[in-house]
């Protein structure tokens, strides 16, 4: 076996993806955690999360809309909506004026898993990005990347 470095990198923690990889999968182990007692996935959360933003910004909202604000797959977004709506989480509605698309509600059941998993959520991102100099910025930069 060859030592040979292939990388441009001495150390794998100067390679930015694999270090925001390894960061991800920490964070993502302990909100997986954190949703457990609420029996949902972490998309569904943020499925949720996203309906809800989006339901206090304007009357109707798509499911289309809730994919692209979650910037998840339309198709995904629809499977892991019509989990929810067996769960009786959320409904999904006639859209009053597109009569392709279907609006997304969450039901009061919904809201009231949001709000408990939400807290647990935000409790663990406090204490895990605490650690950062300036979680301000750190956000800036990662809408950066979004965009």
């Amino acid at each position: 076996m060859t030592k040979e470095n292939p990388f441009s990198y001495d150390d794998s923690d100067d390679s930015t993806g694999f270090l925001l990889w390894k960061t991800y999968n920490l964070w993502q182990r302990e909100i997986r955690r954190s949703l457990k007692e609420f029996n949902l996935t972490h998309t569904q959360f943020a499925i949720l999360a996203s309906t809800h933003w989006l339901t206090i910004q304007r009357d109707e909202v798509t499911q289309v809309e809730v994919a692209e604000n979650a910037k998840i797959d339309v198709m995904l977004t629809s499977n892991v909506i019509r989990a929810l709506e067996k769960r009786a989480l959320v409904i999904r509605e006639a859209h009053s004026t597109d009569t392709r698309a279907k609006k997304v509600l969450l039901t009061p059941t919904g809201f009231e898993v949001l709000k408990k998993a939400v807290i647990k959520v935000e409790d663990f991102d406090r204490a895990f990005f605490s650690k950062l100099a300036d979680a301000k910025t750190f956000n800036k930069e990662l809408i950066s990347l979004t965009d």
